[in-house]
């Protein structure tokens, strides 16, 4: 953590504890379906390439985003975000092609960039690179 400025440390743990739980949280649901019928998001179009039923296929998708949300916490995380990045923009095309839930798939849309900026700060603090004289004027 040579050249990463220790600013930057609150937003990193945030992002990556703020995800992480949120990824672990939300794919234990998907066996309970406490927080929503998680069902109803799937795109007619996924119904009918997924060779199961709509119940099993959303337990697989929460075993995928328990696993996504452990490696957030492991020394991993800069990977695991790219990944949480690029399943969270997977979730948004799911969730335009089924014609509504445009608002779940703006908000989805966002937490890819904060994916993202967690793994530019994760990038960004594993740098062996010494902080910019601008930087560290700043």
């Amino acid at each position: 953590m040579n050249g990463f400025d220790r600013r930057l440390n609150t937003a990193w743990w945030a992002l990556r504890i703020g995800l992480a739980a949120e990824q672990i949280v939300a794919g234990g649901d998907k066996f309970f379906n406490q927080l929503a019928d998680w069902t109803m998001y799937l795109s007619p179009l996924a119904t009918k390439v997924v060779p199961v039923g709509p119940a099993r296929f959303m337990h697989a998708i929460g075993v995928g985003e328990i696993v996504l949300g452990v490696i957030l916490l492991t020394r991993w995380t800069k990977i695991g975000a790219y990944l949480l990045m690029l399943w969270l923009i997977g979730i948004v095309i799911n969730l335009v092609t089924t014609g509504m839930f445009y608002d779940l798939a703006v908000r989805d849309c966002e937490v890819a960039i904060a994916a993202f900026a967690l793994a530019q700060l994760s990038a960004a603090r594993s740098s062996k690179v010494p902080p910019t004289a601008a930087s560290s004027a700043a």
